[in-house]
């Protein structure tokens, strides 16, 4: 067991996982650039050789193209984009070709074919460079859709991913690469599909994603010194989502808060929250909510973003809210970070 944080334990998956199966590729661009992607292709292409881990054009469409050709001739790849929004350019091969094969074609052809693209908020990423579009992946058919929240679970997933024989869009949240925790070591796998059950209560189903279980956890925190115990999921997957977990959630507690990093219109909150009031309309309490980003696009300066994301307060004042507390112990939660669009003074990033 190693304590180490999600880049570093997405960077051992890597390096298992080329270990394992010498099929596999990994290509993007700045694999091999001196910041390696957040750290996460560190070493690989001094273990492995520049046959197998390797920088590309700035061509993602073409490139996107050469990964499906790639998996469908045998091959296992891994291509990385160090922002989802750089992704968006191959769409077409995405959606039309990888996601479509396996139905078009038959059984036989699979496109084992594991996409990382990272997301996520701060230092001024601004409307291009920031984008939360777990929503529009996971509404193409054929597609899997993961994003971790800890270390073990990048690591877990990401295997999972790379093993699995059909397309799979792996989101990192740039704030999700410095938290830390316990990871095993070798190939240990985390199912696709199956949620994880972070806190465990009867007020409240709090459902989360990504970055936002760490905002839960805070908040659940500071519930529960006002005698308000949450049970909090975190989704793990977005596509096939884990309905039976939330639904026996709900069957306890009665009532439904989902974070989601997206915005509201379209979002995968809107669709849990569809399917549960179409399934499980009386076993609610009170009307379930839904706290995402605003339905515009996400801000460049500094003062504008202050108020964009949801935050530990707000998950507290909702829960509150829904619980007929008159004051939110807000006092409860850690201190105000001193810079809102950074973690914490340890964060550098690469740029």
């Amino acid at each position: 067991m190693s304590h180490i944080n999600a880049a570093q334990a997405i960077n051992e998956a890597m390096h298992v996982a080329m270990e394992q199966d010498p099929s596999m590729i990994c290509y993007g661009l700045g694999v091999d650039d001196p910041k390696t992607i957040f750290g996460t292709t560190a070493e690989l292409q001094q273990r492995f050789g520049a046959g197998r881990v390797f920088d590309m054009p700035t061509s993602e469409n073409a490139m996107t193209g050469v990964a499906v050709g790639a998996a469908l001739g045998g091959l296992r790849p891994v291509m990385c984009h160090q922002r989802l929004d750089f992704f968006l350019l191959a769409m077409d091969q995405l959606v039309n070709n990888a996601a479509k094969w396996r139905y078009t074609f038959g059984e036989r052809h699979r496109v084992p074919l594991t996409l990382r693209l990272i997301l996520g908020r701060g230092w001024g990423q601004g409307p291009t460079h920031s984008q939360n579009l777990q929503a529009w992946f996971a509404h193409v058919p054929g597609l899997k859709v993961v994003m971790p929240a800890t270390a073990a679970d990048a690591k877990g997933l990401l295997l999972s991913s790379i093993f699995d024989d059909d397309p799979v869009v792996f989101l990192e949240h740039r704030w999700v690469h410095p938290a830390t925790g316990d990871v095993e070591p070798g190939d240990v796998r985390v199912p696709i599909g199956k949620a994880r059950r972070v806190h465990e209560g009867d007020a409240v189903t709090i459902v989360a994603m990504s970055y936002l279980v760490a905002e839960a956890q805070h908040a659940c925190r500071a519930l529960a010194t006002a005698g308000i115990h949450c049970d909090l999921i975190d989704l793990r997957t977005i596509k096939p989502l884990d309905m039976a977990t939330i639904e026996s959630s709900l069957r306890k507690t009665g009532r439904l808060l989902v974070l989601d990093t997206g915005a509201a219109t379209g979002s995968v909150a809107g669709e849990i929250i569809a399917r549960l009031t179409m399934t499980h309309w009386s076993h609610f309490r009170c009307p379930p909510a839904r706290l995402t980003a605003p339905d515009c696009p996400e801000p460049t300066s500094y003062g504008l973003t202050k108020e964009f994301y949801t935050e530990a307060a707000d998950i507290v004042t909702a829960v509150a809210r829904m619980m007929g507390l008159a004051s939110p112990p807000l006092d409860a939660l850690p201190p105000a970070r001193e810079h809102h669009d950074v973690p914490g003074k340890w964060f550098t990033g690469p740029f």
